[in-house]
């Protein structure tokens, strides 16, 4: 499968304008990493949840967050659990604009731990330990997406 073909299947087809009101869709999902595989991986688990899945890198995730808001935000850590640390920001306001916590907030982490214990951002939500499996991950965006 060819770089294309993954990003035109995952990503969301309708433009994005800088000018447009942002729109809260809790049926989305928006899933962050630099790993192409990764991300077609946990959109496969994302869509096993009836869900609409957005694949997107660290880089260009930002854009999307300014257009919409899914329900939960997947975001894979890399090996030291920061390569979607620039997100934050924009994760954290769009949160207190919610008032509700809203997106919700899932790390892939190489480690099985807490957000606090690893030092990371209190708007994680939930760690989901690597390898990813659907066993793992598709619980916990089920309790996000309905709580």
């Amino acid at each position: 499968m060819n770089r294309e073909g993954e990003n035109a299947r995952y990503r969301n087809p309708a433009p994005r304008d800088p000018d447009t009101e942002t729109i809260r869709d809790a049926s989305q999902v928006l899933v962050v990493g630099k790993s192409p595989i990764n991300r077609v991986v946990v959109s496969k688990i994302v869509e096993r949840s009836g869900l609409k899945p957005i694949s997107e890198s660290p880089d260009t995730a930002a854009r999307i967050l300014r257009s919409l808001i899914p329900g939960v935000v997947v975001l894979d850590g890399g090996p030291d659990n920061r390569d979607c640390d620039n997100l934050m920001s924009s994760i954290e306001t769009l949160r207190r604009a919610s008032g509700k916590s809203l997106p919700s907030v899932i790390l892939l982490s190489t480690k099985n731990s807490t957000p606090e214990s690893l030092g990371l951002s209190d708007i994680i939500d939930a760690i989901v330990a690597k390898p990813i499996t659907p066993e793992r991950l598709q619980p916990v965006i089920d309790r996000l997406i309905n709580r």
